[in-house]
């Protein structure tokens, strides 16, 4: 192969197609856009426009409602905490508090507390300190013979 003979894959780099470029092109003067009207003129955005009728956006209710005072938890699962142990990055014997989970990088920040949820097995004996956990997870760490206290910040359900 020499330099010569170098090419793009067959099809890869397709040509931009050249509007207003005379009336031999096949898509001069107007460029494929029809005779006026707003979508013939630059800087349209029609967006959710109905030629005037009622657009859906407004003829539908408005539902929902966002808590502006709700509590964001990073959620963690016990699968996740063993995987940890496992790989010697959380120390079992010790108590595992939030901080010692974002040391570890089991999560990447806080938030407004740890919740620890119950998917994946729990093998060691781990003693957790976190704001929020789901009956599952609580029981699935006091039958492997550990202990889980969730602290008064919230206990979210």
């Amino acid at each position: 192969m020499k330099l010569n003979e170098l090419r793009d894959n067959p099809g890869a780099a397709k040509k931009s197609k050249r509007v207003a470029r005379g009336p031999g092109s096949g898509k001069g003067k107007t460029a494929g856009r029809g005779i006026k009207g707003q979508k013939s003129r630059s800087g349209v955005a029609i967006g959710g426009y109905e030629g005037g009728q009622m657009p859906l956006y407004r003829r539908l209710p408005k539902r929902g409602f966002n808590k502006p005072n709700q509590k964001k938890f990073a959620v963690v699962n016990l699968g996740q905490i063993q995987s940890f142990v496992d790989a010697g990055r959380l120390d079992a014997k010790a108590e595992i508090t939030e901080d010692v989970l974002v040391a570890a990088g089991v999560v990447r920040r806080k938030l407004d507390g740890i919740r620890v949820l119950a998917k994946g097995e729990i093998k060691a004996k781990l003693k957790l300190a976190v704001t929020g956990a789901s009956k599952a997870a609580v029981e699935a760490v006091e039958k492997a013979g550990g202990s889980l206290s969730v602290t008064a910040a919230a206990t979210a359900e």
